[in-house]
């Protein structure tokens, strides 16, 4: 279905019936870099239209995603209140949060999950997806020539220098996780310098600071912004992947997507239940 227009004022009858509804309601509303306003904000009362659409459809599965955050805000009322409306939907709940980094991805990115299948589907005790145990750098994502925001400025500072240890047997031992390296300004968000050589920080849709919305990076002797297209390769999108000609919306849109690695792997296990 191709969008045309708000959701919010969307019948849900004018949507074609569906049995798997995947959805990430904005996540600002929950998000600790947010003013964590919840269902108080009109982005976190998104998640009643996914439930109309759910209510009127009945989908055999329900996935969702959001921010980490979403679990601890208002102290668990918030997703309590989203888990009791699932189940008088007639669904079973089941969320954990999973960070990209441990699929295969070299970018630190905790996210919120929940799969929802209906009751009348019985199913028991379903597991998400183990981490994979293969390790990556972000180095094996960089562009040759890419088109990014390279920094120059006084206010640069690199702390160390990382160089990734080697076993006794010869195996070099990836970190799997952001390293800071260094700051600019007075190192607040945006602001932090990391290595290539271990994971890139959240990719964001917004934010502030000199590496806003991709972080920085000390790469061949630069410190600089991922591209987009830097950005869509650690969010697992191929390099056949188009890009929006506008280069701050491309930034926006990865900053919003989910990891294509997390979701194949999740859809891989409801697959195997169904």
């Amino acid at each position: 279905m191709t969008p045309f227009g708000d959701i919010t004022k969307t019948a849900a009858s004018a949507i074609p019936p569906h049995e798997v509804l995947c959805a990430g309601f904005p996540c600002q509303a929950f998000s600790v870099s947010g003013k964590q306003q919840g269902f108080n904000d009109t982005r976190g009362t998104l998640f009643f239209d996914i439930a109309r659409i759910v209510a009127y459809h009945q989908p055999k599965v329900v996935l969702l995603e959001n921010v980490k955050h979403l679990v601890k805000h208002d102290h668990g009322r918030t997703l309590t209140v989203i888990i009791t409306t699932l189940s008088e939907l007639g669904y079973d709940v089941y969320y954990r949060v999973l960070n990209t980094s441990h699929y295969g991805l070299p970018q630190h990115r905790e996210r919120l999950y929940m799969v929802c299948f209906k009751k009348q589907l019985q199913v028991k005790g379903f597991l998400f997806p183990s981490p994979i145990a293969k390790p990556s750098m972000l180095y094996d994502c960089i562009e040759p020539s890419p088109n990014a925001k390279i920094i120059m400025r006084d206010d640069i500072k690199i702390q160390k220098d990382f160089i990734p240890p080697v076993t006794l047997f010869g195996d070099t031992q990836w970190p799997n996780k952001p390293v800071q390296i260094g700051t600019v300004n007075k190192g607040g968000q945006g602001e932090r310098i990391y290595s290539p050589y271990g994971h890139a920080c959240t990719l964001s849709a917004y934010g502030g600071g000199a590496g806003a919305k991709t972080g920085l990076y000390l790469i061949d002797g630069v410190v600089r912004k991922l591209s987009p297209r830097e950005c869509a390769r650690i969010q697992g999108f191929p390099d056949s992947f188009v890009l929006d000609q506008n280069q701050n919306q491309s930034y926006k849109q990865f900053g919003n997507s989910v990891s294509v690695s997390v979701i194949r792997a999740i859809i891989t296990q409801i697959g195997q239940v169904l």
